[in-house]
Formats: structure tokens, sequence, C-alpha cells
């Protein structure tokens, strides 16, 4: 903690010790990735890989509490994924130098319902290519050649917590971790940390074959009942299977060029956060602009260009109700520049600027420095004086949404508006329902909402999620070996494909028939390509 927030880090820590300890709840503590961790408290690790490790007292207990099975999926990024051979690898690694403790992360995959995603730009989904994704289903073979790993360490148990290893060097790449019991038990560990050669080893009289980059585990110190890159679980790939390919959709627009009784008026732009406190991820920023009579451009029809900056995430420009276009940031770089020509007419013209937050930061420090929103300058250059800078002048702010705060997404919110039949979908800032039937069976249920462009969609008015057609880049995808140290960009697909396309809607949300789905869509996609789908493997 020290290393991130300075030298308060350690009296914190300490504090925080102190106080858990205190609680006489009778539990060992642990602190991650805290190697400072006062004593009774045990300090853990974290990581792809832990082997390294150990705790600051010979007589705390060596513990992974995250091992990482995969990576999270960012909007605009490619799907991460972690070869089972080298997260195998790695497990029996850390047993073998003498690892007591095994905590995955993540085990089971889950969803960001709701605005939960954090980061930002975190994708709705969590699956993280764990042993169990998102939708409940087993991950093939993940699963299963983990669940022979960890039974084969079952086996070996006697001898693992008999005593330390004895460690023996059987080649240039090799080593053998012996462990015995006073009862005669026996247990081996015999490695090869080669990239790239598999070899053929002689232990205690017998031959073994152990491939590049694995462990053989060995729980009577004579036979090889595992070894981490020899997976013999078959591969099973999951299949969505359409049930439901056309809604019955009814539409209602946002209002771009009015404001409600909430609206209200400051001097200068203002850090969306701070306004909003994440009750909405929208802030309205509008502004007025006094167009005079001689401005050349009247006559001329070379209209003035307005450019906008942003600390990110997502923004929409509309003047006089019409809209411009959107822009947008990403996980690596979340500030957005929008720049265009734009109609305006004499007299006073309305400047009004949709900025969207995708997601509140989770990971790092000193949160409060994280800015979002539309912090300038914003200027507009062709006019007879050059540009104008409206970045002091008076703005308006509103917070949220009008369907937002009618409760377009419930049952009783829906009928406080006029639907309209649909427009297929192309407006921005529009919202859509639609009623549906639960799919027979059991299978998970999910949306295909490749089609559209960046929105929020509930079902029976729960939150299934932000949703976004963000287009990963087009390099990173290819052949990926289980050899060697793993990054989290190292092994990814959908490259130049969508980051997500398929949302997760729970069983228990559903009922057999007249399940309310809302939309809504602040880009404009095409409502004919949503479907609902089932998930099987």
């Amino acid at each position: 903690m020290e290393s991130v927030v300075g030298s308060g880090g350690k009296p914190y820590a300490h504090w925080a010790a102190q106080m858990a300890v205190g609680t006489n709840a009778g539990v060992p503590w642990v602190m991650c990735k805290q190697d400072d961790a006062p004593d009774p408290v045990i300090n853990t690790c974290n990581g792809f890989y832990c082997d390294y490790f150990t705790p600051n007292n010979k007589h705390k207990p060596t513990m992974w509490t995250e091992a990482w099975t995969g990576w999270f999926t960012k909007f605009g990024g490619a799907a991460p994924h972690r070869p089972v051979e080298d997260l195998a690898f790695a497990v029996a690694r850390f047993v073998q130098k003498g690892g007591s403790f095994v905590n995955y992360y993540m085990y089971h995959g889950g969803t960001n319902f709701g605005r939960t995603a954090g980061g930002p730009f975190i994708a709705t989904s969590y699956d993280y290519d764990a042993p169990i994704d998102e939708f409940g289903l087993l991950r093939q073979p993940k699963w299963g050649h983990l669940r022979n790993m960890h039974r084969a360490i079952k086996q070996a148990e006697p001898a693992l917590v008999s005593g330390d290893p004895t460690i023996r060097s059987i080649g240039n790449y090799e080593k053998a971790y012996v462990f015995k019991s006073k009862n005669g038990a026996c247990a081996a560990f015999l490695s090869n940390y080669h990239v790239k050669s598999a070899v053929r080893i002689r232990f205690d009289g017998r031959h073994y074959d152990l491939p590049a980059w694995s462990i053989s585990i060995l729980p009577d110190c004579k036979t090889a009942v595992f070894n981490t890159a020899t997976v013999k679980e078959p591969t099973l790939l999951p299949k969505m299977s359409p049930v439901m390919h056309r809604f019955a959709w009814q539409s209602y627009s946002e209002d771009t060029n009015s404001l409600d009784d909430s609206a209200f008026a400051r001097d200068g732009l203002i850090e969306q956060l701070s306004l909003t406190w994440d009750k909405s991820d929208y802030l309205w920023y509008t502004t007025h602009v006094n167009i005079g009579s001689n401005e050349r451009f009247l006559k001329s029809g070379q209209w003035p260009q307005l450019s906008v900056y942003s600390a990110g995430h997502s923004m929409q420009v509309f003047v006089n109700g019409r809209s411009y276009g959107s822009v947008y940031g990403g996980y690596d770089n979340p500030k957005l520049t929008f720049s265009g020509y734009v109609k305006m007419w004499q007299g006073s013209n309305k400047i009004s600027i949709l900025s969207s937050a995708v997601g509140l930061p989770n990971n790092g420090d000193h949160f409060e420095l994280w800015n979002v929103g539309v912090l300038g300058p914003v200027t507009l250059s062709g006019l007879n004086e050059g540009k104008r800078d409206l970045s002091h002048q008076r703005w308006i702010y509103q917070v949220g949404l009008k369907g937002e705060s009618l409760g377009l997404h419930t049952v009783t919110g829906s009928s406080a508006v006029e639907w309209a039949g649909p427009g297929g979908g192309t407006q921005p800032l529009t919202w859509h329902k639609a009623l549906f039937n639960a799919p027979a069976g059991s299978d998970p249920v999910a949306l295909d909402m490749g089609s559209m462009g960046k929105g929020q969609v509930w079902v029976n008015g729960r939150h299934a999620g932000r949703y976004w057609s963000y287009r990963a880049h087009s390099r990173g995808c290819g052949r990926c070996s289980y050899a060697g140290t793993y990054r989290e960009d190292q092994c990814t697909s959908n490259c130049g494909d969508l980051s997500q396309r398929w949302y997760h809607v729970p069983r228990s949300w559903l009922k057999p028939s007249g399940n309310l789905l809302v939309v809504l869509e602040e880009y404009g996609g095409d409502l004919a390509g949503v479907s609902l789908a089932t998930r099987t493997t």
C-alpha cells in the first residue's frame, strides 16, 4: 500500500489490521499484496503466478488468494483467454514450493448487471475465461483439467502436509520436489521449465516424459497421474441458439431540446461525477450562443466549427435539436474530442452536449482525481471575431435523462408516455420496448445486441447492464502457446469484432410469458438484429 498512497499507507495498514483483529471474530485475517502485514494478519499473494511468494513470517501459511484464471474484457478490447495448461502449471508450481492454499479468481464467471461495471470501460460480461462461465456452464477443458489436477494433489496430501520438500536438480531446466512423511508416504512433483522443449528425465530409477513448461504429479513418487500440459478433457465450444428473431417494438424518443425542473445553471464547465454522484450515467451540458446578423457565414454557408474537449467517456452533440454525432474514448485513453461544422442561425442557438460515463474507476489510487465529463475548452471557430471560447459562460446542467426519471424501464413507468411504432432503431437517444415469452427449457438465456449501438437494457425492470457494440482492434489475435509466462494480452479472440455481443438474462428474472424488454439506445442501431437465444455446450 505504501507504494501507492505514500507514507500514510503503513499506519493505515496497521490500523486496519488492529481493527480487524480487535473484533475477536475468531477467524484468521489476511491482507493480499501487503508484504508488511503486521502479525497475526497473514500476508498473501495475488496474480497469474505466486510460486515466488513467501509470507513475512515463517509461522504463517503460504496463501494464494487470487489465482487469476483469465482476465476481464474491455469495451473496445479483445477477449482474453488463459490456457489451462499454464494455469495448472502455475498452481502445481505453487504447491510444489510449499503453497498451502489456492483461491481462484474467478472460478465462476459473472455479469456486471446494472451499472456496476467499473474500469471505466469494463464490459458487462465478467466471464473472465473462468472454469465455469458467466452463464453457469462448465468451460471445458479448463474445468475438467483443474479438477483432475486437484484430484492428484489430494492423493498426494499425506506427504504434502508432512514437511518441506527436498529439491533435486534432474536436468538443465528440470527439478524434482519430493515430499516424504515419517510414516512412509511419498509424493513428487517433476518440473520442466523449458518453454519450447519436451524432455525425458530419470527419477529414482524410472523414466518420465515431461512436455515443455509442465509439471507431473506423482502421489506415490512412482506413478505420474497428472501432467499440467497433457489435457485429456474434450474441448466443448458454447453454442448460442436463437429462439426469437423478431420483436414487436414500440419507441419513445428523448427530447434533446428541453430541460425539466431539475435543471440548474452554473458559470463554466463542471466535472460530471461531482454533479451526478453516479445516480445516472448521463449529464446534459447546455448553453446558448448568440449569432449576430452580420456574421459572414450566414451568407456564405461556411458553418462555424464547434470543438468540444472531454475527459470521457462518451459524448453526443446537438445544436438546435439536431444531432451532430457522437465520439467516445477507450480503456487506455478515456479522453475525447468532438470537432464538427454546425448549422447556426441569426439569434440564439442552443448547444446541448450529452456526456455519458461508462463505469467508475475500480483500481488504482486517488479516485477523486479521475475526471469525467466536458471540462473544456469548448470553442466555436469561423466567426467574424475568429474563435469564441464558450467554456466560461453560463451553462445549464441536468442530471440523467427524462426516460430515467419517468422509469420507462419498468412496467408502470413505461405507461407514463405515448409510445410510437418502431423507427428501426436508427434514431439516437430513443427508448424501445417489446414483450416476449420465456424460451422453453432450462438453458441459460442471452440477448444478442450486436446490431445496436450503445446503451442499456432492462428485462422486467431488472437492469441487465450496459451494452456497446464497440469493436476490438484488429491485431493481436492468432496462435497462442501455453508455454512461457502468461500476460493478459497474450491469448485473445474477437480481434476486429465486437468486444461483447451476448448479454446474460438470468432465468430467475423471467415469467413464462409477457416479459418486458426495454432498450435505451444512445447512438442508434438496427432493432431487426436484436434476438433472444439460449446457450448450450
